[in-house]
């Protein structure tokens, strides 16, 4: 290869990494290079959700069905009762986080949905774990009862629904669920939006 050549190969890999080691050092040319890489890389959102929805298959043993049939089945119960889109894939995904995060699940799942739905579903996501509680964790010598403290809050009922009629009663191996692949056109359809900014959404203290 001659010199001209690798010149032109040299500037073309240029271009596809920035030149600064530190943050500080970096150029508007960098961080619009980094700005479009990082849209790229979010147009595979929805696979790698869905691929860890699939890992959910193998994790956490003891209930009679698989966290991904409990995901399911909580989405499938969900969608039944008329949920929209955004309180459905919730529903489908409220669990995503128990294989790494598995003492704040509901606050990765929250943050991994927070830019594609509205507030009060973000909201209900992550305060489930929270109000899950009251059905087990008096036995454990818990206080069932310490959801109250967000009683006035306009979205406690929303959460009380969610957990009571979806989540808490999905751990059904009779239940006929729909399948992973039948939820992933929602999927999709959630995770290819264009993300807002959730520092300018309005939600309730």
């Amino acid at each position: 290869m001659d010199s001209a050549a690798t010149a032109t190969l040299d500037s073309q890999r240029m271009k596809t990494v920035v030149s600064f080691r530190r943050m500080e050092d970096g150029t508007r040319e960098d961080y619009l290079l980094l700005e479009e890489s990082e849209n790229r890389y979010a147009q595979g959102l929805p696979e790698r959700v869905l691929e860890c929805m699939r890992k959910l298959d193998h994790s956490l043993f003891g209930y009679r069905v698989t966290r991904l049939q409990h995901s399911l089945q909580t989405a499938t119960r969900a969608l039944r009762d008329g949920a929209d889109d955004e309180l459905t894939a919730a529903a489908l995904l409220h669990d995503i986080g128990d294989e790494i995060a598995p003492y704040n699940h509901s606050e990765m799942a929250a943050a991994i949905l927070r830019p594609y739905v509205r507030p009060e579903v973000a909201w209900i996501v992550e305060h489930h774990g929270l109000f899950q509680n009251y059905y087990y964790v008096h036995h454990l010598g818990g206080d069932r009862h310490a959801r109250d403290r967000l009683r006035d809050h306009p979205w406690y009922q929303g959460c009380v629904h969610f957990c009571a009629a979806w989540d808490q009663c999905s751990f059904d191996p009779d239940y006929a669920s729909e399948s992973l692949e039948f939820f992933e056109p929602l999927v999709r359809r959630i995770f290819t939006r264009a993300p807002h900014d959730p520092r300018f959404q309005p939600a309730p203290a």
